[in-house]
């Protein structure tokens, strides 16, 4: 089977809610990935043979397939075609995923992978609501597994009972996300993957949006520990969760026959594409048995990884991840994760692997390995291999 390998992987900065970013069009926002790419590898855009964009609230200005509106707002030709898929959390990894098998199957050369998501201009759950009343469950499902409703908020604090996390615990964790989020970003560990994005401020004046807006800089682990509880009795607040946010990632997947044929060089090597589902109740906890497979699949153990990059769309999910596969604290997500820098849902797939390429390139690592729990109880894993 032919190898894929990324040549670029690009994001934005993270946009609070309502902050920075988010006077801009979902359409416009996913262009300025796509047009990041064309810029950086200087290749012809009309040579693209696809792009798989990720989008999990495809409602409202992200509906009417706004991938494909991404790249009619982009420097890409009309002619380049676009699919939008979603995998909620996992999005735009699975993006990755479908690009990279497209390139291996031999049946294309050059796929765009990416995503993007305006949290702000299109809330959370504006598809699930629409029109009022609607169920998006069927009885049958919910009667399947004795619920009356599926919820991300439950599955969490399911997975820090499970596993003995206390509040404590959490906090620290969250805070931990923060510091290394700032001291990543005081040494300007994430410029060489952040797309500038010029923006209008209240005052009028522009200005390029360049750093994660998300990152508490005043954080410490005694204000952790005074937000309040997100459900009474639990053990989850919002300093230890994924911050609401607006964002666009994207990265170029080539065959070997189209790096020669362009002159590419490559920054990693796709090595192993995993994706497996479990319970959706608990929802949350199918990395760690993902990871399992991935790596048996793979023929490596996880002290071959040298950095994983595990989504933070709660802090009980990476330290479960952490406690089931024996991996190493000291590699997990070493420039912060999602509680400091954000979750843009459809696009942090190919943002985490934006981060993750870069990360081990710049500290000379070799191998890295990416994976995210995702709605319906999903997980999709990525390994690859720096070059």
């Amino acid at each position: 089977m032919a190898e894929a390998y990324i040549v670029e992987a690009v994001r934005t900065a993270g946009g609070r809610r309502n902050g920075r970013l988010s006077g801009i069009h979902a359409n416009d926002l996913g262009a300025i990935s796509l047009n990041a790419l064309l810029d950086r590898t200087g290749i012809d855009p009309a040579a693209i043979e696809d792009v798989i964009f990720g989008c999990v609230t495809q409602a409202g200005e992200q509906s009417l397939h706004v991938g494909r509106n991404c790249v009619l707002a982009s420097k890409l030709p009309q002619s380049v075609p676009a699919v939008t898929i979603d995998r909620q959390c996992g999005s735009s990894q699975q993006a990755i995923h479908f690009a990279a098998q497209a390139v291996m199957s031999g049946t294309m050369d050059m796929v765009i992978a990416g995503g993007v998501e305006s949290m702000s201009r299109v809330p959370m759950g504006t598809a699930a609501f629409v029109p009022e009343g609607a169920k998006p469950y069927s009885p049958a499902v919910l009667e399947r597994f004795g619920v009356k409703g599926f919820s991300q908020f439950a599955g969490a604090e399911m997975i820090a009972k499970k596993h003995g996390f206390s509040r404590e615990m959490l906090d620290q964790f969250g805070y931990d996300s923060h510091r290394k989020a700032i001291a990543a970003t005081k040494v300007g560990a994430f410029e060489r993957e952040i797309v500038p994005v010029p923006v209008m401020l209240a005052d009028g004046t522009h200005e390029l949006h360049v750093r994660d807006e998300g990152i508490r800089y005043e954080a410490s682990p005694e204000a952790m520990g005074t937000v309040k509880l997100l459900v009474e009795g639990g053990v989850i607040t919002a300093a230890t969760s994924s911050q609401i946010t607006d964002g666009t990632s994207a990265t170029l997947i080539v065959s070997e026959r189209a790096l020669k044929a362009h002159n590419l060089t490559p920054m990693a090597r796709i090595v192993n594409l995993t994706v497996t589902a479990g319970d959706p109740v608990i929802m949350l906890e199918e990395p760690l048995f993902a990871t399992d497979r991935a790596l048996q699949r793979a023929g490596m153990r996880i002290d071959d990884i040298d950095l994983y990059e595990v989504n933070e769309a709660f802090a009980p999910v990476p330290m479960a991840w952490l406690k089931h596969v024996g991996a190493d604290p000291a590699r997990l997500n070493v420039h912060g994760g999602a509680i400091a820098l954000g979750h843009p849902l459809g696009a942090t797939g190919a943002k985490l692997m934006a981060t993750l390429v870069h990360a081990l390139r710049a500290r000379g690592k070799k191998y890295g390995l990416q994976t995210m729990c995702e709605g319906g109880g999903i997980a999709n894993v990525t390994i690859i291999e720096a070059l």
